[in-house]
């Protein structure tokens, strides 16, 4: 079984993605009116973004992208960054913006956001080339705090209203344990990444490692994804 999983990491992982993005799509009606229009346009996003990530698997000897061979651009660490590890954390910054009820709340979201921003930027400025061959653990365990933050100041606001009857009919009450869930659970494997390098011509693996990281992965995006879809189905439109 374990062994099917990983062998399938990609059809699986793609098949819940799509699934939720069509989901909400289909749903898009029930939610245009509320904030969780801008959500069903990420997961879309998300999709597209994560099937631009495999275009390494076209960067191979006789095939399309074999130009790409021996260049910075040969593994794809750059825009895995730029799309998720900060691509993501923004989205979430400004959604919850949007979302949170109390002012000081919402402005410490907004700030934390535009703090995180800017340390991306400058720090991958000073770390360029290496922006291209490997993740940066302070910019995904950064982005983890403000991703938490985020999901705990919404707990604290729902516990605090009327809200807190009705949540399980809340799609953001299943956002923000979904990505709460999967953000807590990853950020320790960052630590671990001085086994999993790459440098062009070359690559540091070790395979139990490898194995262990991408079943985590696997049963996280599914866990996550599957969350989405079931929200968007059956939560009800919230008016924010």
């Amino acid at each position: 079984m374990e062994a099917f999983l990983i062998d399938n990491y990609r059809l699986l992982t793609h098949t819940v993605e799509i699934l939720a993005a069509v989901t909400g799509i289909f749903c898009y009606k029930k939610y245009r009116l509320t904030a969780a229009k801008y959500f069903i346009y990420f997961l879309v996003y998300l999709t597209i973004c994560d099937f631009l990530n495999y275009y390494t698997v076209y960067v191979r000897p006789n095939k399309f992208l074999n130009a790409l061979i021996g260049t910075k651009f040969e593994k794809n660490y750059w825009w895995s960054t730029l799309f998720w590890n900060i691509g993501a954390i923004m989205f979430f910054s400004l959604y919850y913006n949007k979302i949170l009820k109390i002012a000081v709340h919402k402005t410490i979201v907004k700030y934390a956001g535009y703090a995180f921003l800017l340390f991306a930027i400058i720090y991958i400025a000073l770390h360029f080339d290496a922006y291209f061959y490997k993740f940066f653990p302070i910019i995904s365990i950064l982005g983890a705090i403000v991703i938490l933050l985020c999901a705990i100041l919404y707990f604290i606001e729902i516990l605090n209203t009327d809200k807190i009857l009705t949540f399980y009919r809340s799609l953001n009450f299943y956002i923000s344990f979904a990505i709460f869930i999967w953000w807590l659970i990853i950020t320790p494997i960052v630590f671990y990444d001085i086994y999993f390098v790459y440098e062009i011509g070359k690559s540091y693996i070790d395979s139990s490692f490898a194995f262990l990281r991408r079943f985590i992965y696997l049963f996280l995006n599914i866990f996550m994804y599957s969350t989405f879809t079931f929200a968007l189905i059956w939560c009800k439109p919230e008016n924010d």
